[in-house]
């Protein structure tokens, strides 16, 4: 693996986690959304994250063709099969004949949880990024 590989994995990285972050975010601003474009109330998104396979073909792939490999990309995004959470509300123009209203399947801790386990891995793998940086310059240092 080359110096440039490793940071090509690490852009993997924090683009997936930026991503993972904008749909936590998205969940979170819409979770009172009782009335979505499809007609229903806003349901959970979460992404799903996929490794770049470096099995011996992909290595070889690799070295014959210069093709990217490693790293992480997000390869779905899929809706939570939860079930709505139902809550009296009778003054609302979303109130089903019983007075009930369904409400989106987010629930706000597991978002802050997911959140903070997004921005982790993307400190992380910022950090990583840093300390190659810091191994070329003090490389080129070595040169002079």
């Amino acid at each position: 693996m080359g110096y440039l590989d490793s940071l090509n994995i690490t852009g993997s990285a924090l683009t997936a986690e930026r991503f993972r972050t904008d749909i936590i975010l998205q969940n979170i601003a819409n979770q009172n959304t009782t009335r979505t474009e499809d007609g229903g109330p806003y349901r959970r998104r979460q992404v799903v994250l996929r490794e770049n396979a470096m099995s011996f073909e992909a290595q070889l792939d690799k070295a014959v063709n210069k093709t990217d490999g490693g790293g992480v990309y997000a390869e779905q995004v899929v809706e939570s099969g939860n079930p709505f959470v139902p809550v009296y509300d009778p003054e609302h123009p979303d109130a089903d004949a019983d007075g009930y209203v369904m409400m989106p399947n987010v629930n706000s801790a597991e978002e802050m949880v997911d959140l903070m386990a997004a921005s982790r891995a993307y400190e992380a793998n910022l950090t990583a990024l840093n300390i190659a940086k810091s191994m070329a310059m003090k490389a080129l240092e070595i040169g002079k």
